[in-house]
């Protein structure tokens, strides 16, 4: 047994009797003050040291170095990355290769684990990251950038040692054949698919990016992170984090490296047709994610694309919980949450609450009031909504106050150099499909009346299929 295996065998454990029974349970606290006094400041510390400067992984000399992150809250980050060409990526994480599959299970898996103690102990530092390259709030970039995505990838390890282990490695068959036995004895081999890719957005990027980096890591396959351009830096941090503990464990840190976008030579498309790569993990636009599904014919593809989410209101026992809930899931994170609601369907003759019917139009104002509340103090305000990550998404917000009739206006929080929008929300008609039924990306909402219940549902419905949704 390897001794980093060895050292966090009981998290893994846990991990996996979590896996098994569904319920409740975290490696990883989500509570920053139980990470002891030193540890904010510290982070703050190490993040601050990264401005400015290069971000080194070692072996760079002579290379091209570009960087481009601009803090959605206002500053640029002033922080560039070394540059390597494809082909050399792809050759660096083929030479690892042979190792690293030939490792046992538990040594893939004891590395990964204590990868993921190391991400956990510099979370205040992966936090300032997350923020200052998405637009999320501290309180948010602290969790889901930190412990809920250490967190994904500890799942993500549990589930492939799950599945690497459940098959013998060898094995002997006998079938009587007469006077005779047949013997054969069997061995079984686990073979990498080959190079992995992983593709970043610019939103969650450790979030989702962890799970199919400690999947490819544990299954045997040498892994390029390829982050998307404006968010590089948390994954870059975690990269080097990997490199180390491979370092140290006597393999080549080329088992995970950082691919870095030059303006104008994108790398995703050039990577992912590579011969040698194996698997690709994106998130990100529909668009895309489609094209490599369609298009990589050979590789296994995973892609998380955009949806509509949708929301059928019947009838509430507490309308001003109701409101309260959909004002807070629309404006969290500014709308750019995977799980944000779009269109949410209401009767036309209203619905039955604890305060009687309340119409369309009452349900409406319900909600506009309960996002005006939760927005009331600049600083809460703040704290819930975040900044917007890319400017388009501001271009998005200006187009479709056309789409409906306004029922509550997007505007900016005039905090100094962030950018900042709260909930824009439209009525319209079920018929307007084309205004309520495709992505529309960021604090953009519908109110949608429909002519009851069942056309709710089927609406729903339909638009999960034809357009994907997440909740």
């Amino acid at each position: 047994m390897s001794e980093l295996f060895a050292t966090h065998r009981d998290t893994l454990e846990a991990a996996r009797r979590a896996l098994a029974s569904r319920g409740f349970w975290s490696a990883y606290s989500e509570v920053p003050k139980t990470y002891g006094e030193p540890a904010a400041a510290e982070g703050e510390a190490a993040w601050r040291a990264l401005l400015d400067r290069p971000f080194v992984l070692g072996d760079e000399d002579g290379l091209e170095r570009v960087g481009g992150e601009v803090s959605p809250f206002g500053p640029a980050l002033g922080i560039t990355y070394a540059v390597r060409d494809p082909a050399d990526l792809v050759a660096r994480a083929e030479a690892a290769a042979g190792a690293w599959a030939a490792a046992t299970v538990e040594t893939r898996a004891g590395i990964a684990l204590e990868i993921l103690a190391r991400l956990n102990r510099d979370s205040f530092t992966l936090a300032r990251a997350v923020d200052n390259t998405t637009g999320q709030a501290f309180a948010m970039a602290f969790q889901a950038g930190g412990p809920h995505a250490q967190d994904r990838g500890l799942e993500a390890v549990a589930v492939a040692v799950d599945e690497l282990t459940r098959i013998p490695a060898t094995a002997t068959w006998e079938k009587p054949v007469g006077r005779s036995t047949l013997r054969i004895d069997k061995e079984w081999r686990i073979v990498p698919r080959g190079v992995a890719l992983v593709i970043g957005c610019a939103t969650f990027p450790t979030w989702n990016g962890y799970p199919a980096i400690f999947a490819d890591l544990v299954t045997g396959n040498p892994v390029i992170v390829k982050p998307h351009p404006a968010a590089v830096l948390p994954l870059a941090l975690t990269v080097r984090i990997a490199r180390e503990v491979l370092t140290e464990e006597g393999f080549s840190p080329d088992v995970v490296q950082l691919a870095v976008d030059v303006p104008g030579r994108p790398l995703a498309e050039v990577l992912a047709r590579d011969p040698a790569v194996g698997i690709v993990d994106f998130t990100g636009s529909s668009a895309f994610g489609t094209h490599l599904r369609t298009t990589l014919r050979d590789t296994q593809v995973f892609t998380e694309e955009a949806g509509v989410n949708t929301v059928v209101i019947d009838s509430t026992a507490d309308f001003a919980g109701l409101c309260r809930n959909l004002a807070f899931s629309l404006a969290l994170y500014s709308g750019q949450m995977c799980t944000t609601p779009q269109a949410i369907f209401v009767p036309r003759d209203g619905i039955s609450t604890d305060l009687g019917v309340k119409s369309f139009e009452e349900v409406g104002a319900g909600l506009v009031a309960a996002i005006d509340d939760l927005l009331a103090d600049p600083a809460r305000a703040l704290g819930v909504l975040g900044a917007i990550q890319n400017p388009a998404t501001l271009a998005r917000l200006d187009e479709a106050r056309r789409l409906g009739r306004i029922l509550r206006d997007s505007a900016s929080l005039q905090v100094e150099g962030a950018r900042t929008a709260t909930p824009l929300l439209l009525a319209v008609e079920a018929a307007d499909r084309a205004a309520w039924g495709e992505e529309r990306f960021g604090p953009i909402s519908f109110l949608v009346a429909t002519e009851g219940d069942a056309e709710g549902v089927a609406l729903a419905a339909r638009s999960a299929k034809e357009r994907g949704a997440i909740t």
